[in-house]
């Protein structure tokens, strides 16, 4: 039964993020945006605790689930308009992953821990979100930092340690470990600057 509800709730989660309409190329395929980050999630999650139980495997696929429903551009392009639209954003998730979570026929206990990490409750006190935020700080580092960079050339160098500093800090000393021992793959021309950023 176990086996049946995970597999299906993959099966939803998955189906969910392929409705995106935004692509992304990675390693010569096209790829639904939010389909490959929850993909490149679970791969790091498997790199990174591997011992991870289905709780988590869930809540890293669905960590970005659907989120082009929910854009930016829809609040005020200011600071408070971007810490209302991740609250929200955060909601929109949880409630998501929620509804299908119900749909593979996962009981509430099960569901409730799922959400408390994809809405991003309780980081530094509750395990299971503060795994989800190394997951995603790591995959953000070795996919996402480069590109983030070649969309923002106005940054200066102390923004930039600044960007990095915030992922930082967010995340545990295990996590720390975990890229300092090289586990994870920086871009090149930004590994200098990010292990200036970790070191200060």
């Amino acid at each position: 039964m176990t086996r049946q509800c995970f597999d299906k709730a993959k099966a939803l989660i998955d189906a969910a993020n392929c409705e995106d309409p935004n692509r992304e190329t990675s390693e010569g395929k096209d790829w639904p945006k939010e389909l490959l980050y929850s993909r490149r999630m679970s791969e790091m999650l498997e790199r990174y605790a591997p011992d991870a139980d289905d709780v988590m495997k869930l809540a890293v696929s669905a960590q970005h689930i659907q989120r082009w429903k929910s854009p930016r551009s829809d609040y005020p392009m200011d600071r408070k308009g971007y810490h209302q639209w991740r609250a929200e954003l955060n909601k929109f998730h949880a409630d998501t992953v929620a509804d299908l979570l119900a749909k593979a026929g996962y009981e509430n206990t099960f569901i409730a821990r799922v959400t408390l990490a994809v809405g991003k409750k309780s980081l530094k006190t509750n395990p299971d979100t503060q795994l989800l935020e190394d997951v995603a700080g790591l995959v953000f580092l070795e996919h996402y930092l480069l590109d983030f960079a070649g969309r923002h050339p106005e940054y200066d160098e102390q923004k930039w340690l600044d960007i990095i500093r915030r992922i930082w800090n967010k995340m545990s000393a295990q996590a720390h470990q975990f890229v300092l021992a090289g586990h994870i793959k920086l871009p090149d021309s930004l590994a200098t600057l990010i292990k200036q950023a970790v070191s200060e």
